[in-house]
């Protein structure tokens, strides 16, 4: 796991569903909004960046967690927080933690779930104008931040997604290649450097993820992906700016299709 860029004391943020701007009236009669401050405690903050971490599918369903010792050092925390933020992943039924030789705290496979899948199934319907909307501003900013990689990136950054690209190619279960898939789109929007870039893709990935995994078409799926994924790379490495946008236009655009077509047959 990647270890959070910010430190849990102290840090202010909302998390889950946003909460209601606070609305008051100006003095010259226009509205005010104000978001409305939640205070998190350490173990939450934890569960909130593991929380995040499995929604991007970096941590693969049916994967481990990092051992408590690992996860008390990446968070700067003891380790009663770490096992106070695992109990809240346990609740929300998340994770769970196995004794014994092979132990440990895993993601819970939901495709083996039938319960799971038919709650996937509901929220992709409840939430179907939200993932439409992610789709439309995904073929933009995907675009923009492969020109900006092409543009920027180092000989470092290359490697890292050119690495993301060959783990995604090699992957065997749907699991990895989703977690794969991410880490390919990660790399390539930090190559862009550009923080906001990098943000929206982020938060693209963790409303588009379940849409993405609940495809049918898994082996023809994968397939096209990474024959996209290598046009994207190669454009990238010649530093083809023109090129890049075009091939990850070409790359969302087919994802776009697939999955509005998963969400007319809903």
């Amino acid at each position: 796991m990647t270890a959070t860029r910010k430190q849990a004391t102290g840090r202010q943020r909302s998390t889950g569903a946003a909460s209601r701007p606070a609305r008051r009236e100006a003095a010259d009669g226009g509205a005010v909004t104000f978001e409305p401050i939640e205070q998190l405690r350490a173990h939450e903050y934890v569960a909130e960046q593991i929380r995040r971490q499995i929604g991007l599918h970096l941590i693969p369903v049916g994967g481990a967690l990092p051992s408590e010792r690992d996860l008390s050092t990446m968070f700067g925390v003891g380790r009663a927080t770490i096992q106070a933020a695992i109990r809240l992943l346990e609740a929300d039924r998340m994770v769970e933690t196995r004794r014994g030789r092979h132990g440990g705290t895993f993601v819970i496979p939901h495709d083996e779930d039938a319960i799971a899948k038919d709650y996937l199934l509901v929220r992709l319907r409840r939430d179907r104008e939200r993932i439409e909307q992610a789709l439309e501003y995904r073929g933009n900013v995907d675009r923009f931040a492969a020109a900006l990689a092409a543009k920027h990136r180092t000989a470092e950054e290359l490697e890292r997604i050119r690495q993301a690209h060959e783990r995604t190619a090699a992957a065997e279960t749907d699991a990895e290649f989703m977690a794969h898939d991410t880490e390919f789109h990660l790399a390539l929007a930090r190559a862009a450097h550009n923080e906001f870039v990098y943000e929206a893709v982020e938060q693209m990935r963790l409303v588009l993820n379940d849409a993405i995994a609940a495809l049918p078409e898994s082996s023809p799926w994968r397939r096209r992906t990474v024959k996209e994924h290598g046009a994207v790379l190669k454009a990238i490495e010649a530093r083809r700016v023109d090129a890049a946008a075009r091939a990850m236009a070409r790359h969302a655009n087919g994802t776009a299709r697939s999955v509005a077509a998963l969400l007319s047959a809903l």
